[in-house]
């Protein structure tokens, strides 16, 4: 568990980058810092691993400190993920994932044997790109040998500050679901930062919403942050659109349908693991305005527009 307790970072003209930060991240749980330029989420994250160092308060890492760790073991112990990647121009794909290993003392054996592990975890077979050096990569290539350098000591947390923002838009979606494919494999403690609430939504098992002047304006679950904001400034970062995002939240089968009870099912069906967004749609197209649930081939039960918009409202 990592634990903001009443952190603060100035700077020397009085201007706060964090302001009175508390906040609990729990084991194995991604939390997305969110919020315009000039928030303090980069320093936040930064904290953690004493890139930066608070002027106040207290940040603990499984109850511990972080002030109280060498500096080096504790950054070695935290993978670090950037939007640049970083990764050593002169150095193979095998070398960049093995630089922790070999610097923590990691025989040949046990570092090859780790590194053919991670690359084919993260959609990079070692026959094929082990030897390769970065600027054979593409950008969504070599972010995830970032992420994979950053798993490579197997450390409980990992940072992520901006890691898709400088790719393309199809490169970044599939990422995105890469990192939530990998997540449910390693279950990592996963900090991450970004200004793009879609992607914060989308992969956030909590959200933290920063406004300027490093001031946590709301910190909850996507579902309840597009619900129930917190302030005006909430609602104005989330937008317009907010209960639509919402309706990509929420599957069907938490939804209760009305039963069939002899009436002929709708022809526009969804399955039950399919969201209110995907039923929403097929309600829009339907000619009776109704959308049949699906459990395994079966129709279970019905939904219309106005059942959805309750749903969604909850």
């Amino acid at each position: 568990m990592i634990v903001f307790d009443h952190v603060s970072k100035h700077y020397g003209d009085g201007a706060n980058a964090v302001r009175d930060l508390s906040l609990e991240i729990a084991d194995g749980e991604i939390v997305v810092l969110v919020g315009p330029s000039g928030c303090g989420k980069t320093t936040s994250l930064k904290m953690i691993n004493r890139l930066v160092e608070p002027s106040g308060g207290t940040i603990l890492l499984d109850g511990r400190d972080t002030r109280t760790y060498d500096v080096n073991q504790l950054r070695r112990s935290i993978g670090y993920v950037i939007q640049q990647v970083g990764l050593f121009p002169h150095l193979s794909v095998a070398d960049n994932v093995s630089t922790v290993p070999r610097l923590v003392g990691w025989d040949r054996r046990r570092i090859r044997a780790r590194v053919e592990e991670l690359l084919d975890l993260v959609g990079l077979p070692a026959a094929r790109y082990a030897g390769r050096l970065p600027a054979e990569l593409s950008g969504g290539e070599r972010q995830r040998v970032g992420v994979a350098r950053a798993l490579a000591v197997d450390p409980p947390v990992m940072l992520m500050d901006e890691p898709f923002g400088a790719i393309d838009p199809i490169a970044r979606d599939h990422l995105q679901d890469e990192l939530l494919r990998l997540q449910t494999v390693v279950r990592k403690t996963i900090v991450f930062v970004t200004h793009d609430i879609e992607e914060a939504i989308k992969l956030g098992d909590r959200v933290a919403l920063m406004q300027t002047g490093g001031v946590l304006a709301q910190y909850a679950a996507p579902a309840e942050l597009l619900a129930r904001p917190a302030s005006p400034f909430v609602v104005d970062f989330l937008g317009d659109n907010r209960m639509v995002r919402r309706l990509g939240l929420i599957r069907l089968a938490d939804v209760a349908a009305t039963p069939l009870d002899g009436r002929p099912a709708p022809a526009e069906r969804v399955e039950e693991d399919a969201s209110l967004r995907d039923a929403l749609d097929a309600v829009l197209r339907s000619a009776d305005g109704r959308v049949g649930v699906e459990r395994g081939g079966e129709v279970v039960g019905v939904l219309d527009a106005e059942q959805i918009r309750r749903a969604a409202a909850r």
